[in-house]
Order: C-alpha cells, then sequence, then structure tokens
C-alpha cells in the first residue's frame, strides 16, 4: 500500500496475529482489503490490524479482528468476528466506512451548514433607525 502515487507516503499497513501466524496469502488479502479504506479517506496514515483467534465456542465464527486508523488526530478503532479472518476483514471495513462518513459529514454540516442557517427577524438597530 505504501508507495502508490506521485510523491504520496501511503499508508502503514501493521499486522499482528496473536493465535494466528501472518502469510503471504494474509498480508495480501489484508492489503486488498484495506486499500479500499485508503481510496475512501486519502488522510488514513496508519492502519494496525490485529488478527486474534478465539477457541472459545461463544464467540462467534472464531476469528476476531481489531483495527485501529490513524487519521490525523482522530483515531478509529473497530473490530469483527467471523467463520474465516475475510469475513471479519469484511466487518471492519464496513464499520470504518461508516464511522469516517459520519465524521466527515459532521465536518461539512460544520463547514457548509453555517450559510443555511435561519436568519432572525429582528432588525438591527440601524435598520429601525433608518426606516423612521
Amino acid at each position: 500500500m505504501a508507495g502508490r502515487g506521485e510523491g504520496k507516503a501511503g499508508v502503514d499497513l501493521v499486522l499482528k496475529g496473536r493465535g494466528v501466524r501472518i502469510t503471504e496469502q494474509l498480508r495480501r488479502s489484508a492489503e486488498h482489503k484495506f486499500a479500499k479504506l485508503e481510496r475512501f479517506d486519502p488522510r488514513i496514515r496508519r492502519i494496525e490490524v490485529q488478527i486474534i483467534e478465539e477457541p472459545t465456542p461463544r464467540i462467534e465464527g472464531g476469528h476476531r479482528v481489531e483495527v485501529t486508523c490513524q487519521r490525523g488526530r482522530r483515531i478509529l478503532r473497530a473490530e469483527g468476528t467471523g467463520h474465516d479472518v475475510d469475513a471479519a476483514f469484511d466487518q471492519v471495513i464496513h464499520r470504518l466506512e461508516r464511522q469516517i462518513s459520519t465524521h466527515r459529514g459532521k465536518i461539512r454540516n460544520r463547514l457548509v451548514g453555517r450559510g443555511n442557517r435561519l436568519k432572525s427577524t429582528r432588525t438591527s438597530p440601524e435598520e429601525a433607525g433608518s426606516s423612521e
């Protein structure tokens, strides 16, 4: 993921495994899936992925993925479970996309939404003095 583009630093992808060996196939799958997040929000600088194999039957599936994304000052976290690692990746990416779109919507409303506020019906003292 790093180094794609013109003079662009890219995203640092850090994979950690607890009870799971990080293979090249798993690394390629993670790079492919998390590249979508980079396209969705180019301000993401670092993605830490922790893949955990849960031996307990109470956990749905058996694989849990915890992700932390650093986006400027904002840190986004999500967790997903699934029968295999790819299903857990898909769940985590969906949750992170929702967090990013909600955050971007809040910023957009803060910056653009101010122009749409209702104007006061009260007249200013200058306007009141000129009409008399």
